[in-house]
């Protein structure tokens, strides 16, 4: 009998995979990026499928297989595709998350991705409309920095998107887009 591992995670993609499987990419708290089989969850009246919705925060049961990982279970906590209410703050997490399934090939590690975007996703939820560029622009730096993309001063800690630290990128924004541009090259995309 195989392992069971049972962590948080928040879905960043969905694909299909034959007629009823789909493979989802989760980031993790405990296990950081993971792609993993869901079976049957095309399914009509799929059990799991509103708990492994893109942008939902679910506690989760995965099982190492031989090649690849397996989700065995699903609750979901947090639905963030609708606490983004509007179209602009769904398209920032877009980037975000396109940004680090571009720059991450197989699986990553380190959960202190899941931090940031929680914290980012909480961010978008919660602040003014004006201050969700600053977040972005955070986010996608503090992601590079995990990745070894970037190695400047960083405002504020991992996973806190306050007024008062989204007031400090914005006086250094253009400068943060520039480290952000030169990490990208970097990784080579």
């Amino acid at each position: 009998m195989r392992h069971k591992y049972e962590t948080r995670g928040i879905v960043l993609s969905r694909a299909s995979y034959g007629e009823e499987s789909v493979f989802v990419t989760l980031l993790t708290s405990d296990l950081g990026l993971v792609r993993a089989r869901a079976q049957g969850l095309r399914r009509p009246g799929a059990k799991l499928a509103t708990a492994l919705a893109t942008f939902v925060e679910s506690d989760l049961v995965l099982v190492r297989g031989k090649e690849s990982w397996r989700l065995v279970g699903a609750v979901l906590q947090e639905n963030w595709f609708t606490r983004l209410r509007l179209h602009t703050p769904r398209m920032r997490a877009a980037r975000v998350s396109g940004l680090l399934l571009r720059l991450v090939a197989g699986e990553e590690h380190d959960p202190k991705l899941f931090s940031i975007i929680r914290g980012f996703f909480g961010a978008l939820a919660t602040l003014p409309e004006d201050m969700h560029e600053d977040a972005e622009v955070l986010a996608a730096l503090r992601t590079l920095a995990i990745l070894g993309l970037d190695t400047g001063e960083i405002p504020g800690e991992e996973s806190i998107f306050s007024t008062p630290v989204l007031v400090s990128v914005s006086l250094n924004r253009s400068s943060y887009i520039t480290r952000i541009n030169n990490g990208i090259i970097a990784s080579g995309l």
